[in-house]
């Protein structure tokens, strides 16, 4: 792993910055993870709190999310709501339904909704970044969208290594 901000082969080279910020942020995240167990990422820090398997997931479907809203040019459907909601919005409806997962599933999650951001910007010109668009009932760009996402994954990180360190010790 280099720690650059630098161009990537096979992305124009801005593309290829965000690229190397979002791979950091996604090997910092599975170093914070490496080794835990399902009963450590089913733990509860609080009873409103989420575990760290919700919060991996939770990154994967904020990833997913903005892969329909940006590439698919929609708003995500049923099917979709389905797998992707309650990691999405968390709270209760993550808190029942996101555990009993091995490490595995959570990581092979993020691989597969990162495969596609990667695939989609490997076709994208630089000026593509800086085109504007609302989000969120505000004036964006894609360059912030796409920021926005890995800086919500090194949000939920730092919740995951505080995490971490509440748990039972054996």
């Amino acid at each position: 792993m280099e720690f650059k901000i630098d161009k990537r082969r096979g992305f124009t080279p801005q593309i290829g910055h965000l690229v190397s910020q979002m791979d950091y942020a996604r090997h910092t995240t599975l170093e914070a993870v490496k080794g835990l167990t399902t009963s450590e990422l089913d733990f509860l820090p609080s009873e409103d709190g989420n575990s760290i398997g919700a919060l991996l997931l939770h990154m994967a479907a904020v990833e997913k999310g903005f892969q329909i809203e940006i590439f698919d040019g929609r708003r995500p459907n049923e099917e979709e709501m389905r797998e992707w909601g309650a990691p999405y919005s968390l709270g209760d409806k993550g808190r029942m339904s996101i555990k009993g997962n091995p490490l595995e599933f959570y990581i092979e999650k993020l691989h597969e909704v990162r495969r596609r951001t990667l695939e989609e910007f490997s076709k994208l010109p630089d000026g593509w970044l800086y085109e504007d668009r609302q989000w969120d009932g505000h004036p964006s760009n894609h360059y912030f969208m796409w920021f926005h996402v890995y800086e919500d994954e090194i949000n939920h990180r730092g919740q995951i290594r505080m995490i971490r360190k509440m748990l039972p010790r054996d």
